[in-house]
């Protein structure tokens, strides 16, 4: 057993002499898939509402690229319409005047219309977001022969409005929050009653934008008829009565309109935009 241990070495170095004589071979070729041409090129790629375009003639065919469709198209062609049916149905080009000597004064939606007399400063501060009602369908019945469109409603703008008195060199200012009540509005009755509601009484301090709750705020429903009435006319003495409340609805209702017409142009001019 002992010599053919030994001859084990020897045959195995005879074998691996005989490996490094032979020739190398050359490494295998690794197999590579065959280059594919993109079927569907990304900017040929379908999309749903342009939503996803190349850089081409946008959607609604005009060639300016942008992202436009054929609902824009036909939205500013909607808008066109619009803008000028209400254009024709509008009753004051330039806003109606005030009468007793009210200044106006606009800071976008907010208006303010501002009274001096005998030592007092009367502002009334209103704001013609959200100042139309609601109107129900099915209130009103048609009349005979009459088409649905002859018969719509006038919108008419009827918003809060905060009425401020301030005494030359006060510090503070009596502030009245005034509202429209609904079964008021448009209503003319024999006893001439007001149009117009005062809600909450407050007094608070000269120069503040925002009414503080941390004040005594007097609610009205709960107030006796005797102090609310003497309330009513300290305001109708300074110029807030129904003739005031009237012009006020009529100020507010052309307010609206005007700003509603402007919104539509915006909006056709942001649609259209290239």
């Amino acid at each position: 057993m002992l010599p053919l241990l030994r001859r084990v070495p020897r045959a195995l170095g005879s074998a691996v002499a005989g490996l490094r004589a032979a020739p190398a071979l050359p490494p295998p070729t690794l197999l590579r898939p065959a280059p594919r041409q993109c079927v569907r090129p990304f900017g040929l790629l379908p999309v749903r509402a342009g939503l996803l375009r190349s850089r081409g003639p946008c959607g609604c065919g005009c060639g300016c690229g942008g992202l436009h469709t054929q609902g824009d198209k036909a939205f500013v062609e909607f808008l066109n319409d619009e803008i000028k049916e209400e254009k024709k149905i509008q009753k004051h080009k330039s806003l109606p005047k005030m009468s007793g000597g009210w200044e106006l004064d606009m800071n976008g939606t907010e208006a303010k219309l501002v009274r001096k007399v005998a030592g007092e400063k009367i502002t009334v501060t209103f704001n013609i977001n959200n100042s139309i009602p609601p109107t129900f369908e099915g209130e009103e019945e048609p009349a005979q022969g009459q088409k649905a469109d002859e018969q719509e409603p006038e919108l008419t703008s009827t918003p809060n409005f905060v009425v401020e008195v301030i005494k030359d060199g006060g510090k503070r200012a009596l502030v009245l929050d005034c509202h429209y009540p609904e079964d008021e509005v448009g209503q003319e009755e024999e006893d001439e009653s007001d149009i117009f509601s005062i809600r909450e009484v407050s007094f608070q301090a000269v120069g503040e934008s925002e009414w503080k709750d941390t004040n005594y705020t007097l609610n009205t429903d709960s107030l006796d008829w005797a102090l609310y009435d003497h309330l009513m006319d300290f305001l109708a003495d300074r110029g807030v009565d129904n003739t005031f409340a009237d012009e006020l609805v009529e100020l507010s209702t052309a307010l609206e309109h005007q700003e509603y017409i402007t919104f539509l142009e915006d909006l056709k001019g942001f649609v259209k935009s290239q």
